[in-house]
Formats: C-alpha cells, structure tokens, sequence
C-alpha cells in the first residue's frame, strides 16, 4: 500500500502567521514580568465573558496587510469574547483594538524600536499603554485623550481608567493591585495561598471534629448519670415497698 504524501500548499499573500519568529522576552525576569502580568488579568476577568487577555499575541490591525503588525507583551481587549486565537485579526473582532497594552522592556529593545511601537499603538487605537523598565526601575504610560495618547505625569498610585488596576512603584520594582485592592501575585505566592488555605481548612476540620468528639463526650456522660440515677431510684423503689409489705411506711421513717 502507498501512502501519497502532499507537498504543502504554498501560503497565499492574505495568511496571516501566527509567530513572527521573534522569542516572547529576551531573559527570565522579562518573561516572568509578562506571565504574571498577563495571568493576573485573566483572574481579575475571569468572571466576564467579554473581555479578552492574551501575551505575546500578534495583532493585525488591517485586513490584507500581513506586513503591518504587533505583538503585545500583554493586551486586553474589553468587548471580545474569550477563547482560542492564533492571531488577532481586527476585523474578525468587530473591528475592535486591543484597548490597553503592556510592554517589558529588554536589552534587545531599541529606542526606535520603541518609538515604532507606540506609533503603531497611537494610530490603531490604543487607549492605554504601559512601558516598564525593569533594569531602570521605570515605568512609563500613556492615556488616550482627545484621539491621541498622552503621557501620564505621575504613574506612582496611577489607576488605569479601563482595568481599575492600580500602579505602584516600590524599592522591589512594579506592584500592580486588583480593582479589589488585592495584590497581583505570582504562580509560586498562588500556591502558597492555596497551601495556607488548605492547612487552615484541615485545622478547622480537626477543630470541629474534636468539638465533636468532645460532644459526645459530653452527652455519654450525661447519659451514664442518668442510667445510674435511675438504678438509684430504683433501688429505693425496692427497699420502700419491701418496708411496707412488712407493714412500715417508709414515709414516716
């Protein structure tokens, strides 16, 4: 039997690639950055249907122009359904850009490189645009007013207007905070919750079984002095009707 194997069919000028062959980050504190960025948005979304997260996603802003392109190290796209993309192709998204965007900056960045990433950002309609240095403890950003971004004075306890995440620099690098004032935590602070939460869950289950246990502890006792009573009584019972079948009242003894 002969297998016919296919030579595959050449890419025609309107696909649009999934991978621009550039690596996500450059070293592991940029990819960390991106992961838990990235990751922390998704929890704060979880609930909403229609809010879309993704990292490192290439993002096509106009249909027929596979050229022209950008990939966020983290975007958020509110008004988008959840789920599986290989690419973000605007068109394909009612026409919706990604609103809020988060760069890392990494030692294979160039100024022009940068510059040409906002450019792209400013055109294509993003509202809010984040730029950290984490070599240089820097943090940068840009609002959208009156049709073009403008650089945010002061980002120290910055709120952003779409996500409600609060930005704050410390001795450590970037803090992000949850609209609910919550921390963003890392993957290995998770799972130390988790743990915690679970040990307190089993510590209390041990509380209560023993709170149990002492109950019936408790009502054996109870029980124990009832059932002795009742043998006391009746014991009496028997000594006073002995007395009076020997014709003494025990109530007058």
């Amino acid at each position: 039997m002969v297998i016919e194997v296919r030579s595959p069919e050449p890419q025609a000028s309107g696909i649009y690639p999934d991978s621009d062959g550039q690596p996500m980050a450059d070293n592991t504190q940029q990819f960390a950055l991106i992961v838990w960025i990235k990751e922390n948005l998704e929890r704060v979304y979880a609930q909403d249907p229609n809010v879309f997260v993704a990292g490192d996603l290439l993002w096509y802003p106009v249909e027929g122009n596979n050229k022209l392109r950008q990939a966020p190290d983290a975007m958020v796209a509110f008004g988008r359904p959840k789920g599986y993309r290989g690419s973000y192709q605007q068109w394909k998204e009612d026409n919706i850009p990604p609103q809020v965007v988060f760069e890392i900056w990494s030692p294979g960045n160039r100024p022009s490189e940068m510059m040409k990433k906002f450019a792209f950002y400013q055109k294509y309609g993003v509202e809010e645009y984040y730029l950290y240095h984490p070599d240089l403890l820097d943090l940068t950003g840009w609002c959208k007013s009156e049709g073009s971004l403008h650089p945010i004075e002061q980002m120290d306890g910055w709120v952003s207007p779409r996500l409600g995440v609060r930005f704050q620099m410390a001795e450590s690098g970037l803090q992000l905070y949850r609209p609910d004032g919550e921390p963003f935590l890392t993957t290995l602070e998770l799972e130390e919750l988790w743990r915690t939460a679970q040990e307190r869950a089993r510590q209390a289950e041990e509380r209560a079984q023993t709170a149990e246990d002492r109950a019936q502890t408790a009502e054996d006792r109870v029980q124990m002095a009832e059932s002795e009573l009742e043998r006391e009584r009746q014991k009496s019972q028997a000594i006073a009707d002995r007395l009076r079948s020997m014709g003494i009242d025990p109530d007058e003894l």
